[in-house]
């Protein structure tokens, strides 16, 4: 009972660690102008979307995909959102070693499947971790767009970089189409109808 005590506060704690997510800001988008970017958890969650849509246009895994999305940045509650040019001067911990620390209370199976999730992303070695690679770097690429449709102009290597990052023909075909549209292009087409 002691143990089963234990591991529910050790898995409670690491569910309280990820609200954390719901406040820290993408920080690379600060050297747009943009004072005020989206949050990490949002970008995770249409990680997640775009990785589901992806593995399916790709004829892998949509579940697994999205579980990886979903677990991408887990870490950045113990390093924050080091925006790419900072990384240069920093060595921080490799993703899985901050992963350990974030289950280490939490229940056997949630600890070992985390893990798991987290390990095959980093190892980028499966179709679907590349495809979830590419979810991420799709929806850095669409967040971009939107934001130069909201008047921020600096946003440009944004979305060159993500567009040379693509690696699977779905992503890049969605990027494509990305660039060349209204980011409310979906009303219109629902409002022609």
């Amino acid at each position: 009972m002691a143990d089963d005590t234990a591991y529910a506060e050790g898995t409670a704690g690491f569910i309280f660690e990820m609200g954390v997510l719901k406040n820290a800001k993408r920080t690379g988008w600060w050297f747009t102008g943009n004072n005020n970017p989206e949050s990490i958890a949002e970008h995770s969650f249409r990680v997640g979307v775009i990785g589901a849509v992806l593995a399916m246009m790709e004829g892998v895994d949509p579940a697994k995909v999205a579980l990886m999305c979903l677990f991408h940045d887990t870490q950045e509650t113990r390093i924050g959102d080091i925006p790419h040019i900072g990384r240069r001067y920093l060595d921080a911990a490799a993703n899985e070693t901050v992963t350990e620390d974030q289950v280490s209370a939490a229940h056997p199976a949630v600890r070992d499947g985390v893990r798991r999730v987290v390990g095959e992303y980093e190892a980028k070695e499966t179709r679907e971790s590349v495809v979830a690679r590419d979810a991420d770097k799709l929806e850095c690429l669409v967040q971009a767009v939107e934001y130069r449709a909201q008047g921020y102009a600096l946003v440009q290597d944004w979305i060159d970089t993500s567009l040379s990052s693509l690696r699977t023909d779905s992503a890049r075909e969605l990027a494509e189409a990305a660039l060349t549209m209204s980011p409310l292009e979906w009303r219109r087409t629902f409002l022609n109808r």
